[in-house]
């Protein structure tokens, strides 16, 4: 395994935590702000926070490529959850794009995303070099 590698690894890793928590923080505060007595959305607003708190850890604290994946099924789900509020409504919600909460969450899952996928295969051309 390269430094270089290992380093590169290692950032893309950390971008991707900082992508969850910060949507995770995002929705905690939605959540506290009143999301959570909007039925289903409220559960799924705390859902998420608790599943960006524990993603963004496992991203450092486990190199392994099992929460790289749960990143980006997270990233990929909220996203989605986020463009079906601003288009057609989820569950009852219909969301706009106005707020700096709604950029900045929807960043934090996009670079997650990019991130985590990044490093998935970045982590997998180590495994497939150490194998040679």
């Amino acid at each position: 395994m390269r430094e270089g590698h290992f380093l590169g690894a290692w950032v893309l890793r950390a971008l991707a935590a900082a992508g969850v928590l910060l949507s995770a923080d995002i929705h905690l505060v939605l959540w506290s702000e009143g999301y959570r007595d909007i039925e289903v959305v409220g559960p799924a607003f705390l859902l998420n926070a608790v599943a960006g708190l524990v993603l963004g850890v496992l991203l450092v604290a486990w190199r392994h490529w099992l929460p790289l994946v749960g990143t980006m099924g997270f990233a990929v789900l909220t996203l989605v959850a986020f463009y079906l509020s601003i288009t057609v409504g989820f569950f009852g919600v219909h969301e706009t794009v106005a707020g700096t909460q709604e950029v900045l969450a929807a960043v934090g899952e996009w670079v997650a995303l990019l991130a985590a996928a990044a490093a998935l295969v970045v982590e997998h051309r180590w495994s497939r070099d150490a194998r040679s």
